[in-house]
């Protein structure tokens, strides 16, 4: 069944293999349908890839080859909450270390500009909870790139 509300995000050409590696990297995340083009068109030939349909963390997305004419940005991210710091280091390495780049407060840039919010639920709990516990914790995501759970426990407890 097709949802009613798909993420499309725009690839210049590697939407299908920027799915396989959200399928690979993250839980409760696949490949669907891969559309080819049925003829040669100005920018491409017969056979290329047009659009990919993708699961990522239980979000249905569909991966458009659409050229250089447009490029991602930090205006759209996805927030991936982990549970430890064994989770956040698979999943943070994983992104940054196929080519992505790293960047503050927990988010970090694939290789095709997609950012990603690598957020442990220490943290979004620490934020919740408000007044000098949310002060502390904020302070100190500030500080880092990858979130360092075990930095955010300690300034949640003073």
């Amino acid at each position: 069944m097709t949802p009613k509300n798909t993420i499309c995000l725009w690839y210049e050409t590697d939407a299908e293999a920027a799915a396989r590696f959200y399928a690979e990297t993250f839980p409760d995340s696949s490949v669907g349908a891969v559309s080819r083009a049925p003829a040669d068109f100005p920018s491409g030939k017969k056979g290329d890839v047009l659009t990919v349909d993708f699961v990522v963390a239980g979000i249905p997305c569909m991966g458009l080859n659409g050229g250089p004419m447009f490029r991602q940005s930090e205006a759209f991210s996805f927030q991936i909450m982990t549970e430890d710091q064994e989770e956040t280091d698979r999943l943070w390495n994983a992104i940054v270390g196929n080519g992505g780049q790293e960047s503050a407060c927990g988010w970090c840039k694939d290789r095709w500009g997609v950012s990603w919010q690598i957020t442990p639920r220490v943290l979004t709990e620490a934020m919740a909870a408000g007044g000098e516990e949310a002060r502390r914790a904020f302070e100190a995501m500030m500080e880092m790139g990858k979130i360092d759970v075990a930095a955010i426990e300690a300034a949640r407890r003073g």
